[in-house]
């Protein structure tokens, strides 16, 4: 699954201009009213940013990994808030359905994922369960052809958008076998919001509770029509869904990195430029250093995650996975810290884009597997290895 060169250029091009043209100069917008620009999200589906992952045969456009990590990387250079909109559709709402669902489930759901008219949010944090996904504590009771879902999960992205979530529930015992996936509808009565969350970045995007009080799905609204395959079904997709934070925290680093530059070529003190002086240009250059190390991370495991899901037995694309996952997102901190260095007293000024970035790439330490779950992740992959 991929785009021919030609095409995916032409795609990415246009991918720029939108940046470069309607997102940068909406950055202030996001932040001053916590909102993205409806017409911006309309702006987004016309350019089919919601279905890259998805393929052609369900509506999207069908990127490689490596292409939409490359995408990925341009969406990073602009406020976060941006891709999120479109973040849950593209990964980890729309990939559990695309891996294992039935083929009806694939008919249903995916073109109209793809088109961005249906927002697909991913439910499986609790208040007690987050990197210990085995412990959540929703639960599915069978009652005749359809499951009854009590329980409440706790900050989903998009949540207020969706049109659907695909939420984890326990169906059977305890630990991560009795674990099923559901494709929930927004609608479903007994489906409600929690208060918006107020975060510490990331302003636009959009997180709340879901709480499910006796929700009533079809058994065929579990995601392949087999119970006790969810866990198994998020792990799948976690692979993804790293690499494509990771190829957005070098993004991020790039954007953060082009205001140290240009605040080093503009600021003088002590009759000179600031970017002259020898510390700053030892910092400047020890982000462009983790930027390029970082991206050949992701550009290299992402050839590999292609090269495994066109056949070839891979068993190391997991480990690696998390291993860019786990430095990227901890360089795009140090770049995002750096960076308010440069600026001096103004890093720490709402009025400048890096105060803002960097409490936006804080987040990319968490979601998606923390980078101390990424460590765990990699050591006991070490050890079976040995």
């Amino acid at each position: 699954m991929s785009l021919d060169e030609q095409t995916f250029t032409l795609l990415k091009d246009s991918v720029q201009r939108f940046i470069r043209d309607r997102l940068v100069p909406a950055e202030n917008h996001v932040e001053e009213h916590d909102e993205v620009p409806a017409d911006i999200i309309a702006d987004m589906k016309e350019l089919g940013l919601f279905g890259i992952s998805i393929p052609e045969e369900y509506g999207g456009i069908g990127l490689s990994m490596a292409q939409e990590c490359e995408v990925a990387y341009e969406l990073g250079q602009t406020a976060l808030a941006f891709r999120s909109v479109v973040g849950t559709n593209i990964g980890i709402g729309s990939q559990g359905i695309l891996m294992d669902g039935t083929a009806a489930q694939k008919e249903t759901y995916l073109p109209r994922i793809a088109s961005g008219d249906l927002i697909v949010s991913f439910a499986l944090t609790e208040p007690d369960a987050g990197s210990d996904a085995g412990a959540l504590k929703t639960r599915g009771v069978i009652d005749g052809d359809d499951y009854l879902l009590d329980g409440t999960k706790r900050y989903i992205t998009n949540a207020t958008r969706a049109g659907a979530f695909t939420l984890m529930a326990r169906t059977d015992g305890p630990g991560t076998a009795g674990i099923s996936a559901f494709i929930v509808p927004a609608d479903a009565a007994g489906l409600s919001l929690g208060k918006p969350d107020k975060k510490m970045g990331q302003r636009g995007t959009k997180t709340c509770d879901v709480n499910l009080d006796n929700v009533r799905v079809p058994a065929a609204n579990i995601i392949g029509g087999v119970p006790g395959r969810g866990f198994k079904t998020a792990m799948k997709v976690l692979d993804r869904g790293r690499l494509h934070v990771s190829a957005l925290a070098c993004g991020m680093a790039q954007r953060i990195l082009q205001e140290s530059i240009a605040y080093a070529q503009q600021r003088r003190q002590f009759g000179q430029r600031i970017g002259d002086f020898q510390l700053i240009q030892a910092m400047l250059a020890d982000s462009q250093a983790e930027l390029l190390a970082g991206w050949a991370m992701v550009q290299a495991t992402a050839r590999r995650y292609d090269e495994r899901a066109a056949g070839r037995t891979d068993p190391d694309v997991g480990m690696q996975a998390s291993c860019t996952k786990l430095f990227t997102t901890e360089m795009v901190g140090r770049v995002a810290d750096r960076g308010v260095q440069i600026h001096g007293g103004a890093g720490y000024i709402n009025e400048y884009k890096v105060e803002r970035f960097y409490r936006d790439v804080r987040l990319l330490r968490l979601y998606e597997g923390t980078s101390q779950i990424q460590q765990l992740i990699i050591g006991k992959h070490l050890m079976r290895q040995a």
